[in-house]
């Protein structure tokens, strides 16, 4: 018999600790207000989550759609997880299939709404969305629209999913979401766009460094700190002297 969600949510309920089902709730802002409001969580901690993966990695796409429309926390995760492996399978130079990758992706995309916190983005967006538009560059247009979305989680998806492009020396898309995204409000994304800033400054320094010196009163703080952060101690103290708006 095929596995189930259910199968997969007894396999967390398994793992359940309750000193982490009152902890995460607060770690992840769940609160009246804070950016995961309303979020539950069972209290299974991320090494857990990735072993139920694993066990049900063959999971097909209807039952990950329920655990993707769960209002468990790890249920989302763990399912992202999952699709993450399928891809990974699919993307495999030896047994990988094009038309597979292509329907993972396209899946992810129609279910970002599961994505709705900022471990659920960082586990998933490069590794599905972003790994598949270095192979697909007719696709990145995507990274616009994601990032033209009005959802938060929505468009910290298409910051990561630029991880793999800078990696693969096509930093241009880094540097057209940095650009665009550079005033907004919320501190989540000012922590992505630096992280991912230091992602393409590891690949090209010259580039970072072209970047802060067109932006750097712009950038927010945590934005620039994060992105400078594997500069010298001595070149960070300069830039954040410049000075960078709070």
């Amino acid at each position: 018999m095929s596995a189930t969600a259910q199968d997969v949510l007894n396999a967390l309920q398994a793992f359940a600790r309750p000193d982490k089902a009152e902890f995460l709730p607060r770690f992840f802002q769940a609160h009246p207000g804070g950016y995961g409001e309303g979020d539950q969580f069972l209290g299974v901690v991320v090494p857990d989550q990735r072993k139920v993966a694993r066990k049900f990695r063959a999971l097909g796409l209807g039952e990950m759609e329920k655990l993707l429309a769960s209002p468990w926390h790890e249920c989302r995760l763990t399912g992202l997880l999952i699709l993450v492996e399928q891809y990974s399978r699919a993307a495999s130079p030896k047994s990988g299939s094009a038309a597979q990758q292509k329907q993972l992706v396209s899946f992810y995309l129609a279910h970002t709404a599961a994505a709705n916190n900022w471990d659920l983005v960082d586990a998933s967006a490069h590794k599905i969305l972003g790994h598949w538009l270095v192979n697909n560059p007719g696709e990145r247009a995507v990274l616009d629209k994601l990032a033209r979305s009005n959802k938060l989680w929505e468009q910290r998806i298409a910051v990561i999913a630029t991880l793999p492009l800078s990696k693969a020396g096509e930093l241009v898309y880094i540097q057209k979401l940095a650009r665009q995204l550079l005033d907004h409000p919320h501190d989540l994304m000012h922590k992505a766009i630096g992280w991912m800033l230091r992602e393409m400054g590891k690949v090209d320094v010259a580039a970072l460094r072209a970047f802060l010196a067109e932006h750097h009163q712009q950038m927010p703080r945590t934005m620039l700190r994060y992105a400078i952060e594997k500069l010298p101690p001595a070149e960070r103290k300069r830039w954040m002297r410049r000075g960078a708006r709070s």
